[in-house]
């Protein structure tokens, strides 16, 4: 894909975090990989508001390339690519349910066999840390192990895949998983499935993944 309709591709993502109710405001962030690098929405500007041209280009040695300035998570989306070369595209929010349960400190454990599609048999809280810190990836980047997507303490969540596409649609499967999380929680402790059934269900997860070409998800 050329630079431009990456750039292209990512204001269309931030913009779509937004319009499916995962994202609000100036927060929350995407980037993509590209040669050499990543490309990263700016800090401090609506994604309506925002262009392809706003994009800013950076190198992984943290110099960027633009009249903007890159967003403050920076640090974490190129940690994430430089840790896992599988994937190149990164998406943070602060999606409402996960977020919610992120301040409680909880992850979201294996009450649904969906939550599978987040690469194992939970997803996982990531210790708290200060937003735009290297102690912020060290924490995401433990909690990302051997995972697509987490959940940061007292933060919001953070998604990996291998296209925008992909990591939209995992973002907005994790907070659906949230919501219904925090809903059944209300009445009382939901049953979990056991590791078993967890481990049964990842394989038909990968099975799925081969039969559809290795597109992300189920």
């Amino acid at each position: 894909m050329s630079e431009r309709n990456l750039r292209r591709d990512i204001v269309e993502t931030a913009r779509a975090m937004n319009a499916n109710g995962i994202n609000q405001g100036t927060s929350g962030n995407v980037s993509a990989r590209t040669e050499g690098g990543f490309l990263i929405t700016p800090s401090g500007i609506g994604y309506d508001d925002c262009t392809p041209a706003d994009v800013v280009r950076m190198a992984m040695d943290g110099s960027a390339e633009g009249r903007l300035k890159p967003s403050s998570e920076w640090p974490l989306h190129r940690d994430l690519l430089a840790a896992r070369p599988e994937i190149n595209a990164v998406l943070h929010a602060h999606p409402p349910y996960a977020t919610a349960l992120a301040c409680l400190g909880r992850g979201i454990p294996a009450f649904h066999y969906m939550v599978a599609i987040a690469g194992g048999r939970d997803i996982r809280c990531a210790a708290y840390a200060t937003f735009g810190t290297q102690e912020l990836s060290r924490a995401a980047l433990e909690a990302l192990e051997g995972r697509g997507a987490c959940l940061l303490a007292n933060h919001g969540m953070v998604a990996l895949g291998r296209s925008l596409k992909a990591v939209l649609m995992l973002a907005l499967e994790v907070e659906t998983l949230a919501r219904q999380y925090l809903s059944a929680l209300q009445a009382g402790e939901p049953n979990l499935l056991g590791e078993a059934e967890m481990d049964v269900v990842l394989e038909k997860f990968k099975a799925y993944k081969t039969d559809n070409g290795g597109r992300d998800g189920r």
